[in-house]
């Protein structure tokens, strides 16, 4: 959804209609996860995807039907095999789209929701899906402000309170309610979608390691800082890919900036006056994923120096050293699609074995 904003929001803005199909909901091997969403506007033309080609075809249809009816639809799509020419996953998952049709009338609040998400405002919309409440009723919600309703004063107060939730851990699911927000009723269902600022990944040391890293960063969706202590080397011209090239004391800068749940911190440096200092005030703080470069033996020391400053052996397990899943990898763009591979098999519980030797589902639950 991210990614096709600022053309919706283009559409909207000259008031034109479209049809917008999101995924509310999958199972099993599902292509594509909730969030994900299809939009059809002027002249036919389509943007995003729902399925990654399964269902577009049919979802194509809906988009155009909601938009001229008026009236969302709720479909769910599985896998068919039995008829050549049915529409179905062939990956054997399914999925569940809302598809509605989005005017300046119906969803007023949705250039204001574009504006936040471009300008890295945290946002969620909840959008009811089933239920007596009106389907397709939208309410943006801002951690300090909302906009909209879901038709019930009682049911938009419990939702903004559960949107803001989720909005911390940059989640998007579905929750059920009574008509007026009753919390132990499902009568009414709910997507809230949340727009979080995209995570962080610093990057300390300007190699050709940090660039190739920092190249993958950035097409992973990560807002990506570079930072060394040597002007010479830590330069925006040798990494184009991030946001920003900080000169500065490794350690140093860190102290000095925020971190998350979902930062990524990748240390490059394998040099003791750096990494030693640094990893200290890593492994103190929040982080999805903290890895270091070099040898099993720098490792063994860097590690011996960490415990001799006095980090505590659950501090010292969270470090990821040699950084990166053994993949064989050489080049500076080998390691950095191992660092990459082994972020995301952390962030979704990953085993990073080969899927033709492992059985069972493919896409494993979130793990949040």
């Amino acid at each position: 959804m991210r990614e096709i904003l600022p053309t919706l929001a283009g559409w909207h803005a000259a008031g034109i209609p479209f049809g917008l199909a999101t995924v509310v909901a999958v199972s099993r091997s599902a292509p594509r996860g909730p969030g994900a969403a299809m939009a059809v506007g002027p002249d036919d033309e389509v943007v995003g995807s729902v399925s990654g080609g399964c269902v577009e075809g049919a979802v194509f249809e809906l988009a155009q039907e909601v938009v001229a009816t008026g009236e969302p639809r709720l479909e769910t799509f599985g896998y068919s095999d039995e008829d050549a020419f049915a529409v179905g996953l062939t990956c054997g998952g399914e999925i569940t789209l809302l598809v509605r049709p989005v005017t300046a009338g119906s969803d007023p609040a949705f250039g204001a929701v574009a504006a936040s998400v471009a300008g890295g405002e945290p946002v969620t919309v909840a959008t009811v899906v089933d239920g007596p409440a009106p389907r397709g009723a939208t309410l943006a919600v801002w951690p300090h402000r909302a906009a909209g309703s879901l038709g019930a004063g009682g049911l938009d107060v419990a939702v903004t309170a559960d949107a803001r939730g989720e909005l911390a851990l940059g989640a998007s699911v579905l929750r059920h309610y009574g008509p007026h927000g009753e919390r132990r009723e499902d009568a009414v269902t709910v997507f809230l979608q949340s727009f979080a600022p995209p995570p962080r990944m610093l990057v300390f040391g300007a190699i050709d390691y940090a660039a190739a890293v920092a190249r993958i960063g950035d097409f992973l969706g990560y807002r990506v800082t570079v930072c060394d202590a040597r002007p010479v080397f830590a330069t925006p011209k040798r990494f184009p890919a991030a946001v920003e090239v900080v000169v500065d004391w490794p350690h140093r800068y860190l102290s000095g900036t925020d971190t998350d749940e979902r930062t990524v911190i990748c240390v490059l440096t394998h040099d003791p006056k750096f990494d030693v200092p640094l990893l200290e005030e890593a492994l103190r703080r929040p982080a999805a994923y903290i890895g270091a470069m070099g040898s099993r033996r720098t490792h063994d020391e860097r590690r011996a120096r960490l415990a001799g400053a006095g980090l505590t052996e659950a501090e010292l397990s969270r470090l990821r050293s040699p950084l990166g899943l053994d993949l064989g990898a050489r080049t500076p763009e080998e390691v950095a699609v191992s660092v990459a591979a082994e972020i995301v098999a952390l962030r979704w519980g990953g085993t990073g074995a080969p899927l033709a030797t492992t059985t069972g589902a493919i896409h494993a639950p979130a793990v949040r």
